[in-house]
């Protein structure tokens, strides 16, 4: 699951405090001066320009108050309490989306759980666990927007090879895998995608060093982004791409063919 942001880093609190300096600023008032027109400590202020504290709701009034902005602090504070456990995207994860829009192939491992670009809606807010609801839709609304790249125009070809422990592992409930598992077959028998999957008696194999993905591109450069317990890593020199490529091969040969991989995930939808 992705990382859940510090409150110095989240957009919201970075909008309020830059109101609050532009708005000090623009009256000519020094930090001390408005901290003690609105009766507050010079260095509560200074902390909340800089992003190290979150206004509290008196502040916020008071700002409104003294600065006559018809309630503007109240709701960028009330947008600061509904995204504050906003979910962060784990390192190099931001860089990766924008290159996976450009990618002629995308090659994926997954190891643990179904890639994003195939999970379905309820899947996706399942892995939420008790982030707050808010936060979770966010999430889930990026995520969906994502997958249009499978369906578009000129999509890419796309490889899914699973561990067969994601086929058993439920996310959320019986229903939520259920339908999971419908949407693989589903996007199995489009033109651009093939899914295949290592099956649980394999032993040993290259793929449990964790999962990662593959990028390809029309000038024949490649990338890979490999993410491991919410940390990740994107790599475009062309001198660490070779042995993600070998390993993927690798993971390949221990996969079952198409035809077998549709009749492992039918046989355990029906015993579900």
């Amino acid at each position: 699951m992705p990382a859940v942001s510090e409150p110095h880093d989240a957009p919201a609190i970075v909008t309020f405090a830059r109101e609050l300096t532009a708005w000090r600023e623009q009256a000519g008032l020094s930090k001390k001066q408005l901290a003690e027109a609105l009766g507050f400590t010079d260095s509560y202020v200074g902390q909340v320009e800089l992003c190290k504290n979150i206004p509290s709701e008196e502040f916020a009034e008071a700002l409104n108050t003294y600065f006559k902005t018809n309630g503007l602090f109240v709701r960028l504070r009330q947008r600061i309490l509904e995204t504050r456990h906003a979910v962060a995207p784990p390192p190099g994860f931001n860089q990766y989306l924008e290159r996976e829009q450009e990618a002629r192939y995308i090659r994926v491992f997954s190891a643990l759980l179904v890639n994003g670009l195939f999970q379905t809606k309820d899947y996706a807010s399942a892995m939420m666990g008790t982030v707050d609801e808010f936060t979770a839709n966010e999430f889930v609304t990026r995520r969906m927007e994502r997958q249009a790249i499978l369906t578009r125009e000129n999509p890419p070809q796309v490889l899914l090879t699973l561990d067969e422990s994601v086929l058993h592992r439920v996310i959320g409930s019986r229903d939520v895998h259920r339908a999971q598992l419908e949407a693989l077959l589903e996007a199995s028998e489009r033109p651009n995608i093939t899914i295949d999957v290592v099956p649980q008696n394999t032993g040993y194999y290259p793929g449990l060093a964790g999962s990662f993905t593959l990028l390809g591109f029309n000038d024949g450069t490649q990338a890979v982004y490999i993410e491991t317990q919410g940390t990740g890593q994107f790599i475009e020199q062309p001198s660490r791409i070779p042995d993600y490529l070998v390993q993927y091969d690798l993971i390949k040969t221990h996969a079952y063919h198409l035809n077998g991989t549709r009749t492992l995930i039918s046989s355990k939808l029906e015993s579900l």
